[in-house]
């Protein structure tokens, strides 16, 4: 029997279909969140079913996280993303301590129990300097997308930002162009910024092994370079950074399954 967990963000929707007897991913999907919460979870539910050759009927279990988890009804239970993240990250990496992840209109640091559990968090959800939505911001400035803003970045030599608000920054960014400062070095300030803003949280949690960084800009080499950095340690990345929440509300899918056994 297989399980599936959904994580419907404000920017992306995913899912990862598990296989319990084999103790592996049998099937994942990303698509655009789009609008509509539920057209996205069931739409990439579906893509995800495909990828692993099943159907919604093969599934025995579905839980559902993330931004839009309460606009799924097929769901048999939701589960916060905290508890998701840290449930997909252990289980990346075992053994890991924190995770720091970024998503498009928040960003958080959670602090692991040696089993995996969620011992401290907190989150970055009322301003999006620190967030996705920041770095939207400044590709749309630069008019550049987002995977060439990160190769940008990486070339820079950042320069300080001194705005703690992202309206204000973006006026602040607009300002430095108009002097004559590079794109190159505005887009390492913003990804250096950031970065600071993510060890800010950090240093509010305990932090104890591995640093396991996920959501949408732990696909970009270059932000990984900068928190790793700020850090002053290196931070663990997964191949499908985007899918950590979804791999978690899967697992715990199928821990539900096995207790109705």
């Amino acid at each position: 029997m297989l399980s599936a967990g959904i994580d419907v963000g404000s920017v992306a929707a995913k899912a990862v279909i598990f296989d319990a007897a084999a103790r592996s991913v049998a099937g994942s999907a990303l698509l655009p969140t789009g609008w509509n919460t539920r057209e996205a979870g069931e739409a990439v539910l579906d893509a995800a079913c495909r990828e692993a050759g099943a159907s919604r009927h093969d599934l025995g279990q579905v839980v559902a996280t993330g931004y839009g988890r309460i606009a799924l009804p097929f769901a048999q239970k939701t589960v916060t993303e905290i508890t998701c993240h840290a449930k997909g990250a252990s289980w990346l990496f075992p053994g890991s301590g924190v995770v720091l992840d970024i998503g498009g209109q928040d960003s958080k640091a959670i602090s692991l129990d040696e089993r995996g559990g969620v011992r401290d968090f907190v989150m970055n959800d009322k301003c999006a300097a620190g967030t996705g939505r920041f770095l939207q911001v400044l590709a749309g400035i630069l008019g550049m997308p987002l995977d060439e803003l990160g190769q940008t970045a990486a070339n820079g030599a950042p320069v300080p930002i001194s705005s703690m608000c992202a309206v204000f920054a973006e006026t602040e960014i607009v300002g430095l162009l108009a002097q004559g400062t590079p794109p190159a070095d505005l887009a390492a300030g913003v990804f250096v910024s950031i970065a600071r803003r993510m060890r800010g949280l950090a240093r509010r949690i305990a932090f104890t092994g591995q640093c396991v960084f996920t959501g949408g800009l732990a696909t970009s080499p270059a932000f990984c370079g900068f928190l790793a950095q700020e850090l002053d340690m290196p931070v663990q990345v997964p191949e499908q950074p985007q899918l950590v929440g979804a791999l978690g509300a899967a697992l715990l899918a199928a821990q539900r399954l096995e207790r109705k056994k």
